[in-house]
């Protein structure tokens, strides 16, 4: 005849290993969707932003105009609800900015002094553009 000590004990073995595959599969499944909804985040795009304006500022030379398409950069803007410049610069960091409580500043090596604004509307259109002036 069998212990039931010995059954229970084995059942015991079964039920929690099935508990720890249950919350191990559950940690993982909300950790990979944490770190999908992170990757195309305003944060992420703002970090971006700030680095590629400050790689473009440090390579342009005084008395350069250049003109930036962050078009993809205000449709984010836009679905945060920020409807102010996502891009500003003060002394020697550009500022990267599409939420209220967030931004991202960068800095610059070039000795220029640097104008960051909105380009001008084409005709019905909305602003695509930012026009960076190194003068």
């Amino acid at each position: 005849m069998k212990n039931p000590a010995t059954i229970n004990n084995r059942g015991d073995i079964l039920a929690e290993n099935v508990i720890f595959i249950v919350l191990t599969l559950i940690f993982f499944t909300i950790l990979i969707i944490f770190i999908f909804s992170r990757t195309g985040g305003a944060a992420i795009k703002e970090e971006e932003l700030a680095k590629q304006t400050a790689l473009i500022i440090d390579s342009a030379k005084p008395g350069m105009i250049i003109k930036m398409n962050v078009e993809e950069y205000l449709e984010i803007a836009k679905k945060e609800n920020y409807d102010k410049d996502i891009i500003t610069t003060q002394g020697n960091l550009v500022t990267a900015k599409f939420r209220e409580n967030g931004g991202y500043s960068y800095s610059f090596f070039n000795s220029a002094v640097v104008e960051v604004f909105p380009g001008l509307k084409d005709s019905d259109e909305e602003i695509k553009n930012y026009v960076i002036t190194l003068k």
